[in-house]
């Protein structure tokens, strides 16, 4: 072979190398550019059909009204309020034109001089004209080179309304979301709680938002919105769109109105006395329903500023405390049952001072023989200690339990203390004595109350609750609290006998005469607690409370007052009882239900009624309105100046006085807006 024709062979092969070379690297090329988009059609298509989406669609969250919390008698006391907030796109507003009714294209021009246009100006001219603000504000919003700019936040239905409407057809690159504010009528502050809200959601923070959070949130839904070339957005017409479901609606056992009263005179009371904190709890004996529930100091729900981890504790639940002397019912309960004690029996109160144990049990009178029932009308720590020791300590115990002490109530509010009872094994010498007169146990307000409520109610204890019922947002109750009675605690004869024979005398003639009400007869006990200070009882603090409950023929309410470290007196006596007075009698002047209730049973108020002349409270400080209920309560009438809107500031004849029934009684009324003047 020719060396010609091995050279053309040899050109042969070479040819069809790279041929072949071209051809696979064309195949290898044909096979990807198949397998790419077998990958963005076939196996990654969602992913792809996301993203495309993402460029013309856009998901809005439509946020579920939150529900709303009631009164007793369905008044609102916290409601969800929808706001609107509006958005722009800087880039469309400014390159698409608005249009008019008919379809057309509208612009605006900057000047007359000028003949160029720009669309943003025609949006910020309508903001302006809607929404009130400068129009520079909205001009220089949209002068941004940002995606999304704010135009409006927060703005009431009532007034977005038309520009939402003009938003239908009209202003392309604009859009608007529904969101929800919380108002309250800001009563029961750290019973009803707060919420925390961030730019997508909102939830309880605290007191029923928080725990009863799922209920009262709803189901937020969701809409799908795709977007035209010129940045109109409508509803995407093939999208499943989920419509929010309202949160359901909670009411309470409270009375807004009692809740009020409550809020006012323990503002009041640690005004006067200079104290750190107060508590008061109102509670219906029959069937453990909380009408009120207080606290102060306290804090503005509609103002979150003002909250703080002392003023949002609910003091009435959480704190617990050597309750002294109102723990006495126990003491009595179980010498009647237990030792068959009598009011009348003779018992000797060491003339002042007990020692025992290397230590002294001291009263503040020295009492020498005296009856039982003084024993308790003064408030003997001696007696107490000596009658606990003879009832001995695993029936003085038993006693203890039963009345719900160491144990939470299920009052059903977070935070709920338990008190502390020491087990038996655990007790030690002195723990007998010092339990007989309300040391070394620890309660809160409510279990008092509870236990004090259990003997206005013939010996049954009630569970407190303070929640009624859930409503879903079609009104059918979801669930529902009724009186549920944990045990019987003494006999009905038992609990009618210390009612009357110790606890009414506290009130008619002992230490809690400051507790009167006038025209029902009042049962109950004062309470005046060391309270230790960093470890120990050197530097006294004192805890000032006291509990008591009415009519005491056919009880039905039961209050307590709590004062904590009063500076200017300390006695219960001086300080808590007056506080309960004053809240018994406006509650009783200012409740229609408290007044049908009472004057069915209540003999005394037929005796206010026929006695020709009653005593003068002290009005300072009501509303014109609760000024007038307190006076035709008492039969008395009133003549006003000045604002009936405001509170009394004066009065003509001084509080205490003794006046002729139908007498006219003069008042002065200022505005709650007056601010007084410096001295």
């Amino acid at each position: 072979m020719s060396d010609q024709q091995q050279g053309g062979r040899s050109d042969d092969r070479e040819f069809g190398k790279r041929l072949g070379i071209v051809v696979a690297a064309f195949s290898l090329f044909i096979f990807a550019i198949i397998g790419m988009l077998l990958n963005i059609q076939v196996i990654n298509a969602k992913k792809y059909q996301h993203d495309a989406a993402k460029q013309y669609e856009r998901l809005v969250t439509e946020h579920a009204q939150r529900g709303a919390i009631l009164d007793r008698d369905a008044r609102m006391l916290a409601e969800s309020i929808e706001s609107i907030s509006f958005y722009a796109d800087p880039l469309i507003v400014r390159n698409t034109p608005l249009f008019d009714k008919s379809g057309k294209p509208v612009k605006f021009r900057q000047s007359n001089k000028q003949k160029s246009y720009d669309n943003s100006l025609a949006v910020a001219t309508l903001f302006s004209r809607y929404l009130g603000s400068d129009r520079a504000v909205y001009l220089n919003e949209l002068q941004h080179h940002k995606n999304v700019v704010v135009l409006g936040r927060k703005i009431s239905v009532e007034k977005a309304l038309p520009l939402m409407q003009l938003m239908q057809k009209k202003i392309h690159g604009v859009w608007y979301d529904r969101q929800q504010q919380r108002y309250y009528l800001n009563v029961a502050a750290q019973v009803i709680g707060s919420i925390w809200s961030d730019k997508n959601e909102i939830g309880g923070s605290s007191g029923l938002e928080l725990q009863l959070d799922k209920e009262l949130k709803g189901r937020d839904g969701t809409r799908i919105f795709q977007r035209s070339a010129t940045g109109l957005r409508y509803p995407a017409p093939d999208a499943e769109q989920q419509d929010a479901i309202q949160g359901n609606t909670v009411q309470l056992t409270i009375d807004g109105n009692i809740q009020s009263i409550v809020e006012d005179e323990l503002a009041k009371g640690v005004t006067t006395f200079n104290a750190d904190a107060a508590a008061s709890i109102v509670m219906d004996v029959r069937t453990g329903e909380i009408l009120a529930m207080a606290n102060n100091p306290t804090f503005d729900l509609n103002r979150r500023s003002t909250w703080n981890q002392t003023n949002s504790r609910n003091r009435a639940v959480t704190e617990m405390y050597e309750p002294g002397s109102t723990f006495k019912l126990v003491m009595a309960a179980a010498a009647t049952e237990v030792l068959n004690r009598k009011a009348e029996d003779k018992v000797f109160a060491n003339n002042g001072v007990l020692p025992i144990y290397n230590l002294k049990i001291r009263d503040h009178e020295p009492y020498g023989t005296i009856t039982f029932r003084e024993a308790i009308m003064f408030s003997s720590n001696i007696v107490a200690a000596k009658t606990a020791m003879e009832v001995g300590r695993e029936k003085f115990n038993a006693y203890t339990r039963n009345f719900g002490f160491g144990k939470r109530t299920g009052v059903g509010l977070v935070g709920e203390a338990p008190g502390i009872v020491r087990s038996l094994s655990h007790w030690d010498r002195t723990t007998l004595p010092w339990m007989g007169y309300g040391y070394q146990i620890m309660a809160t307000p409510l279990q008092i109350l509870q236990s004090y409520a259990a003997i206005a109610n013939d010996g049954d204890l009630m569970k407190p609750y303070i929640v009624k019922r859930v409503i879903d947002a079609n009104g059918q109750v979801v669930r529902e609290n009724t009186p549920e009675k944990i045990r019987r605690v003494v006999s009905p004869e038992t609990a009618r006998y210390l009612g009357k024979e110790y606890f009414k005398a506290v009130v008619d003639s002992g230490t809690a005469k400051n507790a009167a009400v006038p025209g029902v007869t009042v049962a109950g006990k004062t309470g005046t607690a060391r309270r230790a200070a960093g470890g120990s009882y050197a530097t006294p603090v004192y805890v000032s409370s006291f509990v008591g409950y009415f009519p005491v023929e056919t009880p039905r309410y039961a209050i307590i007052v709590i004062v904590e470290n009063p500076r200017t007196a300390y006695y219960a006596a001086t300080v808590a009882a007056p506080v309960f007075s004053s809240i018994a009698s406006r509650i009783i002047a200012c409740s229609e239900e408290m007044q049908k209730n009472l004057a069915i049973r209540s003999s005394e108020k037929l005796l206010i009624d026929s006695i020709s002349t009653v005593v003068l409270p002290d009005l300072r400080g009501l509303s014109g309105e609760d000024a007038r209920r307190m006076l035709q309560w008492l039969g008395l009438e009133m003549d006003y100046s000045g604002d009936f809107e405001g509170v009394v500031v004066r009065q003509s004849i001084a509080s205490g006085s003794r006046v002729v029934k139908k007498r006219v009684i003069r008042v002065v009324l200022a505005s709650r807006n007056i601010k007084k003047k410096s001295p």
